[in-house]
């Protein structure tokens, strides 16, 4: 009977001893641009049979498709299943043990000095109170008077003065515990306290231990590539330091692990498209074509660090475009470029930027940079009639500028009036850029008082009144020293590697965008090393110089990096033309420009200079562009840009010109 009772009591061992919840370890981890795949092992000790393991302490955010395990020797896996348990604890952090420790320690002080104001403030009422009740039932002499008076006066004052030296004490302690929540506030930035769980059914035909490693992906993680880019001076060898900026939020810390960077991303489809036969046929007069646009070259993966982004919007040829609408997508926070195409945008939310402007294709564009410079493209289909922009000053030729793809014929143009004299026949570029300090447009009622002259508008412009002189699918990191990465949001910076470069250096000037000089490096066999697009810290002569962006996705053979302005150079551009003179043949209008630029070298010492600007291409055979002079210039006929390279001694001033002219129908308008 003995017996049979004890093996009642085992029983429910014996049926159970097979089921039980385990630890794993994250031993390794590969931090994806965007997502992250962990590795995890535990060690597992199967009785024959059936055993139904919980493995606990789990992300969250676990792809559930994505879990592989291995390490099964002769066991078989019967069933698997991923939860979230909601009542888990988030695994503990020593350091918040530490915190709340001295939080409670603080707060136990000033609940004391708390008691000791009170305490004191009981005091004051008593001898307040004895004060007026001595007066009333004793008659006192002047010098017994003196005296209670004396006391009264010191123990009140005292009373008063360790009262406030309590609160000074209180304020102090506040603050510090203050501060302490906050921390602790940080180092719990964890979106979600739920932990995942694993369930793995095994079947084992003999008793075994299995040391087990199982992956799987998870979001909320990635790297952003970053780099350091450090020159001692002028001509000495260019050195790159490439690193990433890791995050993640994925439930659990990466405590020690082996961490190995990929330029994967797991979360891009990676499904080639099929390219189906193309069927003509008659259609309806609303048929508008296919809608559909082509899926671009995924480049750029959004970086969740970047909290404000500023950069530069521009057409095709490189001039800016005022008045760009700039939108964080699926938000309403947004602004516009201003008249030199500049743009600063606070990040709240949001992961992409939209770039979108009449007349142009919209863009969209990940947040990948706090610098963000964008070219625009033309939309031959968006315009059906002709817009008219004002300027401010930039580097450009162009005062007013005339958009659009489509041109009534013999359309009317509006009244120009230029410091008050209306110009007959003026047309765009006839006045330099740099000359015009504001452009206004009239409409309607505005443009009464020119009759019928201004039927068609008014556009006033006012000059300024001085001028100033002056491989495989992917490439893995691995990354030789372990590390540790909590799950807070924060960036852990890993050095990847560092690169010398033979570096040409070399000023840069193209005045007819911008005015300012660059001091630019030119370095080669940059592919070998796997660049992403990524920002760069600048450092020149031991200095931060500012910051710049790398884009191996838009160069080739020759990588040219800008190191910064250079106040001490300075460049020029003047046209030469009397806009009030014009020229007519026939039904044909002749302009001739003639351009001057001046460049100075304010340095002690001589520099190579790279100076550039343009002459532009006809792409309609009614308008002709001839009697090019470049003098002193490089010109490359296919896309119409000039060059000069200069040596330039310190205190020197160079000047060099070119010569064009555009013959075209009088009663169109180019974009000139």
């Amino acid at each position: 009977m003995k017996k049979l009772f004890f093996i009642f009591l085992l029983c429910p061992i014996l049926l159970f001893s097979n089921d039980h919840t385990l630890p794993s370890k994250i031993k390794e981890v590969t931090v994806y641009l965007s997502g992250a795949q962990i590795t995890r092992t535990a060690n597992c000790t199967l009785a024959a049979g059936t055993s139904e393991i919980i493995f606990n302490s789990l992300s969250p955010k676990i792809d559930e498709s994505s879990i592989q395990v291995s390490g099964l020797q002769t066991v078989s896996i019967l069933a698997m299943s991923y939860d979230i348990n909601y009542l888990a604890k988030v695994e503990s952090n020593p350091e918040v043990a530490v915190i709340e420790t001295r939080i409670k320690a603080l707060q136990a002080k000033m609940m004391k000095l708390n008691n000791q104001i009170f305490g004191l403030e009981e005091e004051e009422k008593v001898i307040t109170a004895n004060r007026s009740v001595s007066s009333q039932n004793n008659a006192l002499d002047l010098q017994q008077l003196k005296q209670v008076s004396t006391y009264y006066r010191k123990r009140i004052t005292a009373i008063k003065n360790e009262i406030f030296e309590i609160k000074n004490i209180n304020a102090e302690l506040n603050i510090e515990i203050s501060s302490l929540n906050k921390q602790l506030a940080e180092i719990n930035n964890i979106p979600a306290k739920e932990q995942g769980e694993l369930k793995i059914k095994f079947d084992a035909p003999v008793a075994v231990t299995l040391q087990l490693s199982f992956t799987y992906t998870v979001k909320d993680a990635g790297w952003v590539p970053t780099y350091d880019i450090k020159s001692k001076r002028i001509n000495d060898d260019l050195q790159l330091k490439y690193k990433a900026h890791v995050y993640q939020q994925t439930g659990n810390n990466w405590n020690n692990v082996q961490v190995t960077l990929s330029t994967g991303n797991p979360n891009i489809n990676v499904v080639k498209p099929d390219l189906d036969t193309k069927y003509l046929n008659f259609v309806n007069k609303n048929y508008r074509g296919n809608t559909y646009k082509n899926k671009k070259r995924s480049q750029y993966t959004y970086n969740p660090s970047v909290k404000k982004v500023v950069g530069r919007v521009v057409d095709a040829s490189g001039l800016p475009l005022p008045g760009c609408n700039v939108i964080v997508s699926g938000t309403s926070n947004g602004t516009q470029t201003d008249f030199d195409g500049n743009f600063s945008l606070d990040i709240l939310s949001g992961q992409e930027l939209r770039f979108s402007y009449l007349g142009f294709k919209e863009e969209h564009l990940p947040i990948y940079s706090s610098i963000i410079n964008i070219k625009l493209e033309e939309d031959t289909q968006a315009l059906e009639e002709v817009v008219v922009m004002g300027y401010g000053t930039t580097g450009s030729s162009s005062g007013v500028r005339v958009r659009g793809t489509k041109t009534i014929k013999e359309e009317p143009l509006p009244l120009y009036i230029i410091d008050g004299v209306p110009v007959d026949g003026f047309v765009e570029g006839d006045l330099d850029a740099n000359e015009i300090q504001s452009i206004d447009i009239l409409k309607d009622v505005g443009t009464a008082i020119y009759g019928s002259r201004g039927a068609n508008g008014v556009i006033l412009i006012t000059t300024k009144k001085s001028t100033l002189k002056d491989d495989v699918t992917n490439t893995q990191f691995v990354i030789k020293m372990p590390y540790s990465i909590n799950s807070d949001g924060d960036i852990t910076a890993i050095e990847i590697n560092t690169f010398r470069f033979d570096a040409e250096y070399e000023y840069f000037a193209a005045p007819i965008i911008d005015e300012n000089v660059f001091l630019t490096a030119r370095f080669k066999d940059w592919e070998q090393y796997n660049l992403l697009p990524g920002e760069a810290n600048i450092y020149f002569e031991g200095g931060y110089a500012g910051k710049t962006n790398i884009d191996p996705y838009t160069v080739k053979k020759e990588m040219t990096l800008s190191l910064g302005i250079d106040p001490n150079i300075t460049v020029s551009r003047k046209q030469n033309k009397d806009f009030k003179s014009k020229s007519f043949v026939g039904s044909n209008r002749i302009l001739n420009r003639q351009y001057e630029l001046e460049v100075k070298n304010n340095k002690a010492i001589a520099v190579n200079l790279k100076l550039m600007d343009r002459i532009p291409l006809s792409q309609n055979k009614e308008i002709k562009v001839s009697d090019i002079e470049v003098h002193n210039a490089n010109y490359n006929k296919k896309n119409g840009l000039l060059s000069w390279n200069i040596r330039l001694e310190s205190k020197e001033t160079q000047k060099e010109n070119f010569t064009f002219k555009v013959k075209y129908p009088k009663n169109k308008i180019i974009s000139l």
